[in-house]
């Protein structure tokens, strides 16, 4: 069986929805760059070993880098899955996790990566919004997709409505991510592509306002 090890930095609210699914994986870890983060008290409640190495007490990204790869690999993950985690990480960290450390983010990636992603989003007009799954690449927000899920974007919304419209799809779309990568339906290749076993794509197309 597969090991992942999770990452936060807050709440975990993704974190929480890996832990109460039944994943063909066991869950080695969860390490957190804060101690107040409220992930590790819940995470602890479910019986996974906890960590936490505080990026303040490192001078550089390098060396905290250095100190969180080190408590990773002591738990020999076979994938590293980034859960609100808040550090922008180096590329010497990302290369050694290359093709087995996977993020979420709530966009429609390539649009709005980075912070405040739903005001800049309302504030666009957009009619369709959404949540990505992707490997983690040195270029931030912006690696190989593995799935998506997309929501209208409604005229009365807010971006605390429609937050919480996409991180429904982030619970639902992360944990078939993390499924699909511990049976190995899918991987990165070595171009850098994201390849699928045996996957259908179909087509369902969303409209948003929809047709009359």
């Amino acid at each position: 069986m597969k090991k992942i090890v999770i990452l936060i930095s807050g709440r975990g609210s993704n974190m929480q929805a890996l832990l109460k699914a039944k994943l063909p994986c066991s869950i080695a870890a969860v390490i957190s760059n804060r101690a107040d983060a409220g992930g590790l008290s819940i995470a602890q409640a479910h019986g996974i070993p906890t960590a936490v190495v505080s990026h303040r007490d490192y001078a550089d990204r390098e060396s905290f880098d250095a100190a969180l790869a080190q408590t990773i690999d002591s738990y020999q993950p076979d994938f590293v899955v980034l859960a609100g985690f808040m550090r922008i990480l180096t590329a010497g960290f990302v290369a050694r996790y290359h093709g087995r450390l996977v993020n979420i983010h709530p966009s429609l990636l390539p649009a709005y990566g980075g912070l405040d992603t739903h005001a800049r989003a309302l504030h666009d007009g957009v009619r369709i919004h959404g949540c990505t799954v992707h490997f983690v690449t040195p270029d931030l927000d912006h690696g190989p997709i593995i799935i998506q899920a997309a929501v209208p974007v409604l005229c009365d919304d807010t971006a605390q409505t429609l937050a919480a419209r996409v991180l429904r799809e982030e619970h639902r779309i992360y944990l078939q991510a993390i499924r699909w990568l511990c049976q190995d339906e899918v991987k990165l290749s070595e171009n850098g592509r994201v390849l699928f076993n045996s996957r259908k794509h179909t087509s369902h197309p969303l409209i948003s306002p929809g047709l009359e």
